[in-house]
């Protein structure tokens, strides 16, 4: 998997990186890859997250991720011709998901057929008082998504 287990990055985990700016054009780099692998979006999203201060730590999962992009090769977006269109929507959230403020992470992904048209994952601007509320507030985005897409359509 692109990343150990979500709940081990945080601001103060981990040594200082002396050259900051070496892990800023590495997680660059991977944001590029996102367009077409959707696979590590989640991960990679995480780790630009402490561009201001990286330690070894996030160095670390970012070369995790890269060693598992080695590792998959044919993995990506596919989009057949001969495809169902039926909508299909999935949402989520990691209640207290971010260790340094416990604001929930919540994300969603829209499938037509077999094909993945739109994904998402943010980080909450206020902090979900139980799980039962984040699930609420990722569920509600995904619906504004589904009401677009099939306005779209």
């Amino acid at each position: 998997t692109p990343m150990d287990s979500p709940g081990q990055l945080g601001a103060t985990i981990g040594e200082p990186l002396s050259d900051i700016s070496s892990y800023r054009r590495f997680i660059g780099r991977l944001l590029y890859l996102t367009t077409t692998r959707p696979d590590i979006n989640f991960v990679v999203n995480q780790l630009s997250q402490f561009l201001s201060a990286p330690t070894d730590r996030h160095q670390a999962a970012a070369h995790r991720v890269l060693r598992y992009i080695k590792g998959s090769p044919g993995c990506g977006l596919f989009y057949p011709s001969s495809n169902t269109h039926k909508l299909t929507a999935y949402s989520d959230s990691d209640w207290a998901g971010c260790l340094d403020s416990r604001k929930s992470i919540t994300g969603y992904c829209l499938y037509i057929g077999s094909s993945l048209i739109s994904w998402r994952s943010k980080k909450q601007t206020t902090i979900a008082r139980s799980s039962c509320e984040a699930e609420y507030r990722a569920l509600v985005a995904t619906v504004c998504e589904v009401q677009w897409i099939f306005y779209l359509l």
